[in-house]
């Protein structure tokens, strides 16, 4: 992959003009040179360990529900998601044989009110990964905990995690959760202040050869090159404890069994002081500077071809912050990020979930604090999907290129599909409050954005609109016209009847137009 300075963010288009608040701007109807293209399941997710089983159900109840937005996605990008089970409280999860049920944890307030600390998992823990049919997992062990509980776990889990991944199941392993973070971690340190590069190492050595000889007993299918290999090494981001090109030269990949290289983001802090939602999320120059770290990493190891990913990601860290992570605005924000991540070569991103937690896409079980139902992250997820898409093509490259546009409260991305201008998404981030504007009679601002695409052949472009209310709404969201409710019908796709959809726009001279109202989206469809 090839790394693009993120201060120029002039990729292949030009501003012609800008006239009456009607902006033009020239785009190349074929792919610009030294753009990448998307890994299979670009739209992918991260569920926390400790949630899993909420999310996916077991063998006897499978969460359908979920297994309906999956589907969703599939049937716009021909994958379904490829879900990576992990999160902090992988390495808190400690094997119990005689565990009736699934998990059995305990939420220590002063260390997380999200997540238990303490957690066993037991042998039911792993019918999970047999409720979503088609899926690929990556599955995460515990490196947190290195005593005897630690090991004792690790191989235990071992043959029952393999025996669960067969078939087909499996993307991945994963070994250890954000240990750049173990000697310094707000929830309690696990490593002491000499944790390094190079005993992170050689501890990380020692667990994937003890987890690659528990394979080759229990599931020796899963010890060949095709089907053994880590995402790794999973930090949490690029300027913590471990330094991760240092952490790349002192051997990691050793063994050569790396596959991705993944690496953690958040925007910022769910109570991090100044975080806003059009000054932190709504906000493009606050998505280019927060994943510039990312790039930049990407381009330093770019001498050990291996695709990069983001494992885990998400708005805000500490599960999100209410009225921010989980509102429209969020899901304008998902847009922009992961159309941004994508045109800068970053193959593929896993938006992070768990029960209750503010920035899931989907909460998947009633709880005492969330009722069960579609978040409207989910329809971001939605937008990306179509963006990604190959249509009705397979095995095709798919790659995203960005439109440089004027004001940061503003985006824009073509797709590319074979090489061939396919779809254009506009994203309109100007905040628009619906709670103090729903007194107003005023007409809700938007904005024009004319593109001119030379050797364009087609007369008109079909619309598909992301909408809500506002930015600020945490529900009535629709994508062309459909909502994903559970309500409606347990998450499937139902086309409303009060709102607009099957609009086309001419396009004149190599012209096309689209008006934009502020806080939401568009994408037009060349194809």
């Amino acid at each position: 992959m090839r790394f693009r300075d993120v201060l120029d963010l002039v990729v292949f288009a030009s501003i012609a003009g800008i006239t009456n608040g009607e902006k033009t701007f020239f785009i190349s109807s074929t792919l610009p040179a030294n753009t990448s293209a998307v890994l299979e399941a670009f739209v992918s997710f991260s569920i926390e360990l400790s949630s899993f089983p909420d999310y996916a159900g077991n063998v006897s109840v499978p969460n359908a529900f979920s297994n309906n937005l999956l589907n969703n996605i599939e049937n716009l990008t021909g994958t379904k998601p490829f879900i990576r089970v992990g999160g902090n409280t992988q390495d808190y999860a400690l094997y119990n044989s005689s565990l009736a049920v699934a998990i059995n944890g305990t939420i220590n307030v002063q260390k997380s009110p999200d997540y238990p600390t303490t957690l066993y998992i037991g042998p039911s823990f792993f019918e999970s990964y047999s409720t979503w049919p088609g899926t690929k997992f990556s599955h995460g062990f515990n490196f947190g905990n290195n005593g005897s509980a630690g090991r004792e776990t690790l191989l235990a889990t071992i043959p029952l995690a393999c025996k669960a991944l067969e078939n087909g199941k499996l993307f991945n392993w994963e070994l250890g959760n954000e240990p750049d973070l173990y000697s310094t971690s707000a929830q309690g340190p696990v490593r002491p202040h000499s944790w390094n590069e190079e005993t992170y190492v050689n501890q990380w050595l020692n667990g994937t050869r003890t987890i690659r000889l528990g394979l080759a007993q229990a599931c020796p299918n899963l010890t060949s090159n095709a089907s053994y290999g880590y995402l790794a090494p999973s930090f949490a981001g690029t300027s913590n404890t471990l330094n991760p090109i240092i952490t790349w030269r002192d051997g990691l990949d050793a063994d050569k069994n790396i596959k991705l290289i993944s690496s953690h983001n958040y925007i910022g802090g769910a109570t991090q002081p100044g975080v806003t939602l059009q000054g932190t999320l709504m906000n493009h120059s606050s998505t280019v500077a927060s994943i510039s770290h990312q790039i930049n990493e990407s381009r330093l190891l770019s001498n050990y071809s291996l695709p990069f990913i983001l494992g885990e990601t998400n708005s805000l860290y500490n599960q999100g912050a209410p009225g921010l992570s989980d509102s429209f605005g969020a899901a304008l924000w998902g847009i922009d990020f992961n159309l941004w991540c994508a045109s800068q070569g970053i193959g593929r991103i896993h938006m992070h979930q768990g029960t209750n937690y503010r920035y899931a896409s989907w909460q998947p079980v009633n709880t005492n604090k969330a009722p069960m139902g579609t978040k409207p992250p989910y329809y971001g997820n939605i937008a990306v999907a179509t963006m990604v898409s190959p249509g009705n093509q397979t095995s095709v490259n798919v790659s995203v290129s960005n439109i440089a546009l004027p004001n940061i409260f503003e985006s824009a991305y073509g797709t590319y599909v074979k090489g061939a201008l396919t779809r254009i998404a506009v994203i309109n981030m100007v905040e628009y409050n619906y709670t103090t504007n729903i007194s107003t009679s005023s007409p809700r601002p938007s904005s024009n954005y004319s593109f001119s695409i030379p050797g364009v052949n087609r007369k008109e472009v079909s619309v598909q609109r992301l909408m809500a209310n506002g930015s600020n709404t945490v529900s009535g969201v629709t994508f062309d016209g459909y909502s994903y409710n559970y309500e409606l019908d347990n998450g499937k796709p139902v086309l409303l009847k009060n709102v607009t959809r099957g609009e086309t726009l001419r396009v004149m001279d190599g012209i096309v137009t689209v008006d934009v109202p502020d806080s939401s989206a568009a994408i037009l469809n060349f194809s």
